[in-house]
């Protein structure tokens, strides 16, 4: 049974931990001006112990795990978001007070990028919703029409309707500008469809950054068939976003989460747009068709999901719809 956190609203606790990389420098300026603008927007903010961005994660895994499981377990917590994403957030999947949070009413857990590693097993195992999108950093961008931010999908109960922003954009480097609030480099672009003149498919979305969740297939952390299984009547859309891999590293990938089952029970696939590198003889398009294309199923590319702003949270777990027909392309997604 899937279960959806209560909705966020001002004056509600919003917790900051790194489970993955912490920050530093700049970093840490720009987190201490994304906390601050939080608490401008009502909300009570509190930052974790777990933010150092000295090494490759924030602390040891075992006191990153255990600050995350008692964040989502504090009943005052309505909210928990990291920094920013990272490398190795999956050394603490195992690490989590599984039993503890099971007994919990659901919080929501919100990031993207390494943070996905986290996301997928707690909505695949708990039956919590969790909210792909963007992470504490980048929340203060302002949200393109069309869109919504993840503090919009995460305070109402929806159903929530988003569409194709036809942005492209970028980030401003913290050593330029710590306290950026608009995007950098806006161009246009838009999502486009493979394998269908148009679509209208529905299912229950999970996914995440492609180079970080696909390491969970296999795993109890990663069992996205037996989700699909459970959600066999509704079937899934399954969304999934290259960081950096160049194109054949992409295609082996999808390879192996394909032969894992994690497309049994899709409707339809979502790709995000990407900067990630192309190889010499496999476009990035290349390889998702090399390794998907024979499913039969279509296939969105070009959705604002991942590491190319703007950003189009995802609550996994949602019964989403996705239409893609003429001028029209838009996800709703529903919180039953």
């Amino acid at each position: 049974m899937l279960r959806f956190p209560t909705p966020l609203k001002p004056g509600d606790k919003i917790a900051v931990t790194s489970p993955s990389a912490g920050v530093s420098g700049p970093g840490a300026e720009r987190v201490a001006f994304c906390a601050n603008w939080l608490r401008h927007e009502g909300y009570e903010v509190i930052v974790g112990d777990c933010m150092d961005g000295s090494g490759i994660t924030s602390a040891p895994s075992e006191r990153r795990a255990t600050e995350l499981t008692a964040m989502l377990c504090d009943p005052d917590i309505r909210a928990v978001v990291p920094p920013r994403g990272g490398e190795t957030a999956i050394d603490l999947v195992d690490l989590l007070d599984w039993n503890a949070l099971a007994d919990a009413d659901p919080t929501w857990l919100v990031g993207y990028s390494d943070i996905s590693t986290l996301l997928l097993p707690v909505t695949t195992r708990l039956g919590w919703a969790t909210l792909h999108g963007d992470n504490l950093a980048d929340t203060p961008y302002r949200t393109p029409a069309g869109l919504k931010s993840w503090i919009e999908l995460a305070s109402d109960t929806g159903p929530h309707v988003q569409s194709d922003s036809g942005l492209i954009a970028s980030w401003w480097r913290l050593q330029k500008d710590a306290h950026a609030v608009g995007w950098k480099d806006v161009g246009t672009g838009s999502w486009r469809l493979h394998g269908a003149e148009s679509i209208a498919a529905s299912g229950r979305l999970i996914g995440g950054c492609i180079e970080t969740v696909a390491n969970l297939a296999g795993t109890p952390y990663g069992d996205v068939a037996a989700f699909g299984e459970q959600h066999a009547e509704d079937g899934l859309i399954v969304y999934l976003e290259a960081a950096e891999d160049e194109a054949v590293a992409i295609c082996r990938i999808l390879h192996g989460i394909r032969l894992a089952g994690w497309f049994e029970h899709a409707n339809a696939i979502l790709i995000g747009r990407t900067s990630a590198a192309d190889s010499p003889k496999m476009t990035q398009d290349e390889a998702v068709l090399d390794a998907l294309g024979r499913l039969d199923l279509p296939i969105v590319f070009d959705v604002e999901i991942g590491h190319v702003p703007p950003h189009l949270p995802l609550i996994n777990g949602a019964l989403a719809t996705v239409t893609v027909d003429g001028g029209t392309r838009q996800i709703t997604q529903e919180l039953r």
